[in-house]
C-alpha cells in the first residue's frame, strides 16, 4: 500500500495521513521529517541538505528524491508508507516514479483531500497557537476553555503569520500553481482518488478507507 497524500495547505492531509498509517501500521513520511532526521544523524545526504537550507534555499529535487528513496529502502517500509507533502511538482514525481521502478515498485493510490479555497481560508485563519507550549486550538472548532490563553500552560494564544488570510491566500496561489497539475498526472496513471475533505474528519477517514479497501 503505497500512497502519495495531496491536498492544499490546511486540507486535513497531514491529519489524514496520520490516522491512515496508524489504522494500517505503515510509516507516515513526510520530507520535513525526512530532513531533519538525516540532519541530526550527519549523514551525506542531510550534510547536502542543510547547506541548501542553511542559506533559505530549498533542497533540490535531485536530491530531495535521493533523501525519499533512502527513507523508502528501510524495513519499516516493507509493507508500503504515506508521502504526505512529497512529490510536490511534477518533476519530483517523475523522478521518484523512475526510482521507484528500478526497484519493480510504483505507486498505488494518490488521494486528494478536496477543500474549496474559502473554506481553507477560514479554517486556517480561526486557528490560534500557544505561544508557550504550542498547542494550536481553534476558535470554532476547538476553542480554548480558557478563551485566548492556553489550557496546558496559561500562555496567550495568537494567529501565527503563516495562518493570516494573505498568507493563506499566497499559500494557496502556491499550491495551485505548483502541486495542482500533479492532480491531472495522476489522473493520468489511473491511481487518484479524491475525498470530500469538508466532511467532518472522521467521515473524510471512513471515505479513504472505503477507497483502500475496495
Amino acid at each position: 500500500m503505497k500512497i502519495v497524500m495531496l491536498g492544499a495547505p490546511g486540507a486535513g492531509k497531514g491529519t489524514q495521513a496520520k490516522m491512515i498509517a496508524s489504522k494500517y501500521q505503515v510509516p507516515h513520511i513526510s520530507t520535513g521529517d525526512i530532513f531533519r532526521a538525516n540532519i541530526k544523524n550527519g549523514t551525506e545526504l542531510g550534510k547536502k541538505a542543510k547547506e541548501y537550507m542553511d542559506q533559505g534555499l530549498l533542497v533540490p529535487d535531485e536530491l530531495t528524491v535521493d533523501l525519499v528513496i533512502d527513507r523508502l529502502s528501510q524495513d519499516d517500509c516493507k509493507k508500503g508508507y504515506i508521502l504526505d507533502g512529497f512529490p510536490r511538482t511534477i518533476p519530483q514525481a517523475e523522478a521518484l516514479d523512475a526510482a521507484l521502478a528500478k526497484r519493480g515498485e510504483k505507486m498505488d493510490f494518490a488521494i486528494d483531500v478536496d477543500v474549496p479555497d474559502e473554506n481553507i481560508i477560514s479554517r486556517m485563519s480561526g486557528r490560534r497557537a500557544c505561544t508557550g507550549c504550542g498547542a494550536t486550538y481553534h476558535i470554532v472548532y476547538n476553542p480554548s476553555k480558557k478563551g485566548d490563553v492556553c489550557e496546558v500552560c496559561g500562555e496567550t494564544l495568537i494567529l501565527r503569520d503563516d495562518d493570516k488570510p494573505e498568507t493563506v491566500q499566497k499559500r494557496l496561489a502556491v499550491y495551485h500553481d505548483q502541486t495542482q497539475p500533479l492532480i491531472d498526472y495522476y489522473t493520468g496513471q489511473s491511481i487518484l482518488k479524491t475525498v470530500d475533505g469538508t466532511q467532518d474528519m472522521n467521515d473524510v477517514f471512513a471515505a479513504i478507507t472505503e477507497i483502500l479497501e475496495a
